[in-house]
């Protein structure tokens, strides 16, 4: 379903754009935040998904409430921010005012007052990405090798191995060096974050892969996806709502048609009924689309999808909070085991 629905996006945000001079434009997916990121999110999805199976589950339903809690708020806090932004520029443009950052007025409007609220696909790109996005695609092959090769908690591999033996956990931990080794050759390329200005370069490039890290192991333990947890992280360090939308979109992408591929070559059962849902998540996601793009060139407000967001995070922290409370209440009342597991 996860899959489903960030096929939607990656396509609408990867696709190529002209100016009326023919002159290719920027797109909005920040790959040097996604290098930096996916690595390191893949390893946390790891950790995570092992923690799920160790911590009991009031605990999980707890750190659920208390992280999405607060990542509203924060989201929130955000959007009203970029909100005020907005109306200010607004206001000048029904003014008259000059336009102070980059453009003048015109019949008391601002011709490109849109153009930093959409980001800054405007400006000239010498072409698109391919090199970048070709290392996104090796460090989704360099896991799902690791994955297939070490198979599954059952032994369910391409090659027989004791179910977490020795063998099992030295292939688990390999991911661990291989996340360093992508993400220090990323790191110290000296490539700037466009996306966040020249304001804010001083930005410690090392915030990326930590927070997708803890978004990683956070979606792992909770089993929903880390880019809408990844979200709220990025807008607090300074990147643009549009950026952050399509960036975290490919690294949801990512994450989730591996854990897709493996649940495939594992043996899922109701894969019928999965690419339904699939569908279903890939129409919603485009009529979504096609609604929120319109809001924001109509009203020029990009911060309509930081309110987006924190709506989507909002309703999760109530909906699938309450389900948690249930299922520990009826573990509770049915004498279960309630305390630390295993991880096999």
């Amino acid at each position: 379903m996860v899959t489903g629905g960030s096929i939607a996006n990656v396509m609408y945000n990867l696709r190529t754009k002209t100016d009326k001079s023919g002159r290719m434009k920027k797109g909005l997916v920040d790959y040097d935040i996604a290098l930096l990121s996916e690595p390191c999110m893949l390893l946390g999805v790891s950790v995570g998904v092992v923690c799920n199976h160790v911590f009991p589950e009031w605990l999980i339903t707890i750190l659920f409430a208390v992280f999405l809690v607060w990542s509203t708020f924060k989201t929130c806090s955000n959007g009203v921010g970029y909100w005020k932004t907005e109306t200010a520029k607004h206001s000048e443009s029904r003014n008259g005012c000059e336009k102070v950052g980059n453009g003048v007025t015109k019949n008391g409007e601002i011709e490109d007052l849109r153009e930093p609220l959409m980001g800054v696909e405007g400006k000239e790109n010498s072409g698109f990405p391919w090199k970048k996005l070709m290392v996104l695609v090796m460090v989704w092959f360099s896991f799902f090798i690791i994955y297939l090769i070490r198979g599954n908690s059952y032994g369910q591999g391409i090659i027989p191995m004791k179910p977490c033996g020795v063998g099992y956990w030295t292939l688990s931990l390999f991911q661990v060096p291989l996340a360093m080794g992508f993400t220090s050759w990323i790191l110290f390329s000296k490539q700037p974050i466009a996306c966040l200005g020249p304001n804010k370069q001083g930005v410690n490039k090392l915030i990326f892969p930590l927070m997708a890290l803890m978004a990683g192991a956070l979606g792992g333990v909770f089993g929903i996806g880390g880019g809408m947890l990844i979200s709220p992280l990025l807008l607090q360090v300074g990147v643009t709502p549009e950026v952050t939308a399509a960036t975290c979109s490919l690294m949801v992408f990512f994450s989730s048609t591996m854990s897709a591929f493996q649940y495939l070559l594992f043996g899922m059962e109701q894969t019928g009924a999965a690419l339904v849902f699939s569908f279903i998540c890939f129409v919603a996601s485009v009529l979504g689309l096609v609604v929120v793009q319109k809001a924001i060139k109509e009203f020029g407000r990009a911060s309509l999808i930081v309110f987006s967001i924190g709506t989507v995070m909002a309703l999760s922290a109530v909906l699938m909070t309450s389900f948690g409370v249930l299922d520990v209440w009826q573990d509770y009342i049915s004498g279960s085991y309630m305390g630390f597991k295993m991880p096999c």
